[in-house]
């Protein structure tokens, strides 16, 4: 199986990032792949696989490009560049090594994602990583850019959510399941998957932790500037959270933000996770539950150093009674 093996002063220094070009990429393989793991998915492919289609057929190259990339069983290094961790930076700043790729080290990179195989004749041409970032650019700006806000919304929600298991339960409880096969072992050892590869030591490098709100996920490093990724899907309960629509009659009955606090907290949401999910500033969303509160429509309780609020079952039927939930 793939292991890290991380020392403390590693382990303590990683933190968490938003990345609009990982967003991008785990945005790519979805349309690639064009199976939704959830409704909110399956409407969002209704909206831009066809025009991805489409311009795909018009592209023959990165219509083979993109599988032979991201299709195999590691992904051309070049097309998911490890993020510099440096607060949330521009997307064109993200997709500027893709572009600056020379023509070698593409070739390179997909001879070992197609596991060793020889480049189809197409493919052995000088512009691959030209015509990569231009797929990317595209599904950016059509797919992912018009719906940044929602997206950053979750992916610091998910933050928020995986900083407090750490404070409470440790490395285990943070690391564990953050992807499928993940596990933290003890003894400073991270599983990252169960491939067979070799234990890799991690020591005095940058650790970073990437959310993004599709299934997807994968690894990176750069040897020269020593940052390591583990890019993972946010917690599904806040994905799928976002993606509840609050019902007209309820945000007319108690005001469009005290109301869609009340539809997320069908589950047990602190008020930073509530704040990052609305887009709504903490005094506002404190001041909407304290009235939820008040009205027996919801109920809050300690777990560590956090305050959970959930909807009790007054505040279940009122919204059941809306006709969503």
């Amino acid at each position: 199986m793939g292991t890290w093996q991380i020392n403390a002063d590693t382990l303590a220094g990683s933190r968490f990032v938003v990345s609009p070009l990982a967003e991008t990429i785990s945005a790519l393989n979805a349309l690639e792949r064009a199976r939704p793991d959830h409704p909110g998915e399956r409407t969002w492919l209704d909206a831009h696989l066809p025009a991805y289609r489409a311009r795909q057929t018009a592209d023959p190259v990165a219509a083979l490009l993109v599988p032979a990339a991201l299709g195999g069983s590691w992904n051309a290094d070049f097309i998911t560049p490890t993020p510099t961790g440096e607060g949330t930076p521009a997307f064109e700043e993200e997709l500027a090594p893709v572009r600056a790729t020379t023509s070698e080290r593409a070739r390179s990179d997909l001879t070992v994602s197609l596991g060793g195989t020889p480049l189809p004749p197409p493919l052995d041409r000088d512009d691959l990583a030209q015509r990569a970032a231009d797929v990317l650019d595209w599904v950016w700006r059509h797919t992912v850019l018009p719906d940044w806000p929602r997206r950053r919304r979750i992916i610091e929600a998910d933050i928020v959510a995986r900083t407090g298991q750490l404070s409470q339960g440790g490395w285990a409880a943070a690391l564990s399941g953050l992807r499928p096969g993940m596990r933290w072992l003890g003894g400073s050892r991270l599983r990252i998957n169960a491939h067979d590869y070799p234990p890799k030591r991690l020591s005095g490098v940058r650790l970073l932790f990437v959310p993004v709100t599709q299934r997807s996920g994968w690894v990176s490093w750069d040897d020269e500037s020593q940052r390591y990724a583990i890019v993972h899907p946010c917690s599904g309960t806040l994905a799928d959270a976002d993606r509840t629509r609050v019902p007209d009659s309820l945000s007319r009955l108690l005001g469009p933000g005290r109301a869609s606090v009340l539809v997320l907290l069908a589950g047990p949401k602190s008020t930073t996770q509530l704040a990052a999910l609305t887009g709504q500033a903490l005094g506002s969303v404190g001041r909407h539950l304290k009235i939820l509160l008040d009205a027996g429509l919801a109920h809050r309780r300690r777990s560590g150093r956090s305050v959970l609020y959930f909807r009790t079952e007054a505040g279940d039927v009122l919204v059941g009674a809306q006709g969503d939930g």
